[in-house]
């Protein structure tokens, strides 16, 4: 299906975004979501052991569309996530890395995981927030972004505290997003967390940006 509706013309384009890392297909991400829903809602969805390897599979093969649908159905069978789900987290987080897939499942897919099973989020949040990986390290910043006023502030504040040092980019960016993704419900909080601890320059303004625009209010 993929390859049928490939679009040549956007193929170049596409790879040197993604700094010629990947193969593609040329299907930009709204039509690919609706082949990718059409052709979920046709096929009867895998389950268990047959769902992950399925996953697997596709996490394998060379165009990146095919990685984009693999979390698509990892978000459709969310009724089929078990527990030792973790592992094949991580292995997709730590395979094939790059922001793009990395945040689609540290919200879609972790973040959801983790509220499925709560008593999971400390103990292995703390380990990708150690890990030596940066992108497990994104994870760890990421999941709570869709959180809202469930959001852990405690682990938040510790976890951003951890790696406010890091000289790499995509861990100030991910510290810079969450907290003004978390500015958009207590823009207070945020402003007062920026002010008390050393960030580095680029998550700071990240983190300010939302109120700088004066979109929300810390009264």
């Amino acid at each position: 299906m993929l390859e049928k509706n490939k679009v040549p013309d956007n193929i170049a384009p596409m790879k040197k975004y993604m700094r010629d890392q990947f193969d593609f297909f040329g299907i930009k991400s709204t039509p690919r979501r609706v082949l990718c829903m059409q052709y979920l809602k046709s096929q009867p969805l895998p389950e268990g052991s047959q769902l992950r390897k399925i996953v697997k599979e596709l996490w394998q093969l060379p165009e990146r569309e095919f990685q984009y649908f693999a979390i698509e159905l990892m978000i459709k069978t969310k009724k089929s996530w078990t527990e030792n789900d973790a592992v094949l987290i991580e292995y997709l987080v730590t395979l094939k890395s790059w922001w793009d897939t990395v945040d689609f499942l540290s919200t879609w897919v972790a973040g959801p995981w983790l509220q499925l099973f709560p008593h999971q989020i400390k103990p292995l949040t703390k380990k990708w927030n150690q890990s030596d990986n940066i992108w497990l390290n994104r994870v760890s910043l990421l999941f709570q972004l869709k959180f809202k006023k469930q959001t852990d502030l405690v682990l938040l504040t510790k976890y951003i505290q951890n790696l406010s040092e890091s000289d790499e980019f995509f861990i100030q960016k991910a510290i810079g997003w969450v907290l003004r993704e978390y500015s958009k419900t207590d823009p207070k909080w945020v402003k007062n967390f920026v002010k008390e601890n050393n960030l580095k320059p680029l998550s700071k303004r990240e983190a300010l940006k939302v109120m700088v625009r004066g979109k929300v209010s810390d009264a």
